[in-house]
Parts: structure tokens; C-alpha cells; sequence
């Protein structure tokens, strides 16, 4: 009886899960204008990896990546003009639909963004 509640359990919190696992594509408005990015998401349990691509960085893989349910957070290490920066990601899914937010370095400046999944 008691290997019946543990694998309850178990199911219970790996169905609780979004499905993130796939291509979703956000924009995001920035004082330069639109700004179209490319998640490749996958997911083993808890963790949460793959690669984001954009017109400014090119591809770059995602780290540090975790999901709880329907919340989600990652990093992304970029290089831009020889200086290594670290933009942190944090958002929720909802069906087809994830709302990000993007941390710059000093934590002072946010983009919001809306994620749709395409595959």
C-alpha cells in the first residue's frame, strides 16, 4: 500500500508539470523596436535545458534551468562586444502560452515577453 501512495505521489507532481518541452516564439518591444526570440526548450524532471536563439545574440544554450509546475527559470550566458553578460529568465506557462521576464545584469532593467509554442 505504501509503494501505491509513493507512485500516486510521484504521478501526481510529474502530470502537475507543464509541458514546455518544444519551440515556443516571443517578441519583445524594446525601445529599438520589436525583438523576436526562439526557445528550444527540453525537460528531464525538475530541469530545464536547451537554446535560445535572436537576431542579436545567435544561438545560445540555456543553463542553470528549472521548472516547478507551471513556473520556470533560466540563464543565458552572452557575449556582447567581448563582455560576458548573464540574462536571467523567470516565467509561468499557461497551456500554449509562457510570460517571461528578462533580468539584465544589476537587476535595475526588465523585458517582459510573451512565449507562444509552436511545436
Amino acid at each position: 500500500m505504501k509503494w501505491l501512495l509513493v507512485l500516486f505521489a510521484a504521478f501526481a507532481f510529474t502530470a502537475s508539470a507543464a509541458d514546455v518541452t518544444g519551440t515556443w516564439k516571443a517578441s519583445t518591444e524594446t525601445p529599438n523596436g520589436t525583438f523576436e526570440t526562439t526557445f528550444v526548450f527540453k525537460v528531464d524532471g525538475t530541469k530545464l535545458t536547451g537554446s535560445t536563439t535572436n537576431q542579436m545574440m545567435g544561438e545560445k544554450a540555456i543553463s542553470d534551468g528549472k521548472i516547478d509546475g507551471d513556473d520556470l527559470t533560466f540563464t543565458v550566458n552572452a557575449d556582447f562586444q567581448g563582455n560576458q553578460i548573464k540574462l536571467d529568465y523567470k516565467g509561468k506557462v499557461t497551456g500554449n502560452e509562457m510570460k517571461l521576464t528578462l533580468t539584465l545584469p544589476g537587476g535595475d532593467r526588465t523585458f517582459d515577453m510573451t512565449a507562444k509554442k509552436v511545436s
